[in-house]
């Protein structure tokens, strides 16, 4: 029974740990908005904190925020989140 308890929990570390950050943070696939819908302030700031990311991806936070995401040239994801106003909150 005991490694029937350790195999179940070691198999859901596991699922947890692959999950992606939209999972995390409660964000569904049909929340995303696209990019060409970031107001050209935002992604100019975006593009001047991570020069080095092409973005893909972008959402609203529940606090009104824009987050924008994308790959490095080396494959790492990162995201910047932005305020409407266009003072950088987070970058991950």
């Amino acid at each position: 029974m005991w490694r029937l308890y350790c195999g179940v929990s070691f198999l859901g570390l596991l699922f947890l740990a692959g999950c992606n950050r939209e999972q995390q943070v409660g964000i569904k696939k049909t929340d995303m908005i696209s990019i060409s819908k970031v107001p050209e302030p935002v992604m100019k700031v975006a593009r001047e904190t991570l020069p080095d990311v092409t973005f893909e991806k972008a959402w609203k936070t529940p606090a009104g925020n824009w987050e924008v995401g994308g790959k490095t040239k080396g494959g790492k994801e990162r995201d910047v989140q932005i305020t409407p106003e266009g003072k950088v909150v987070e970058v991950d």
